[in-house]
């Protein structure tokens, strides 16, 4: 597939299951891989990309989504450079120094609780991210500092994976 997911609820219920459920509800692993593949200049198979993630805990089998340090593990196969910090005060300069990012937090309000990856990278205009509400029609702009960004919107336990091209390429 060749475009970002802007939104993983776009995406149709009986295409691309994760485990036993939709990728619309537990699918925000693969696909903030899939849109840090895209931001890096590389195509990325939505089905390749599941069969790992569900492979990662055979047992959950991807339905309760993905593991926190599973994209770390999928971009180092690939021979990326990749950093994580659960840090926030790191995660600024990771992200200046990486090609693009994969950001894991934790949400809750009143009863509910839950768990979003997405990706994003840094640009002269701030962070830009893809897929982070139920509506986002496009990036999503979590302004000039990641950390702010996170304590303005009470998400918490979050960890940052930095990405980077491996030594030679462009």
């Amino acid at each position: 597939m060749k475009e970002l997911i802007y939104c993983q609820r776009d995406i149709p219920k009986a295409q691309w299951r994760y485990g036993l459920r939709s990728s619309a509800a537990t699918g925000c692993g693969w696909i903030a891989t899939h849109n840090a593949l895209h931001l890096l200049g590389k195509e990325a198979n939505p089905e390749e990309l599941i069969r790992f993630y569900e492979r990662q805990l055979p047992l959950i089998h991807g339905n309760f989504g993905t593991t926190i340090l599973a994209p770390m593990f999928y971009f180092k196969k690939l021979g990326y450079r990749v950093d994580w910090t659960s840090r926030y005060d790191r995660f600024d300069n990771m992200a200046k120094a990486a090609d693009v990012c994969i950001l894991f937090y934790r949400w809750h309000q009143k009863w509910s609780f839950g768990s979003h990856f997405v990706a994003l990278h840094k640009t002269d205009e701030g962070i830009l991210a893809y897929n982070t509400y139920r509506n986002s029609k496009g990036p999503d702009r979590y302004g000039e500092c990641l950390a702010r960004f996170l304590k303005e919107k009470k998400y918490f336990g979050a960890v940052l994976i930095g990405i980077r091209k491996p030594e030679g390429e462009v």
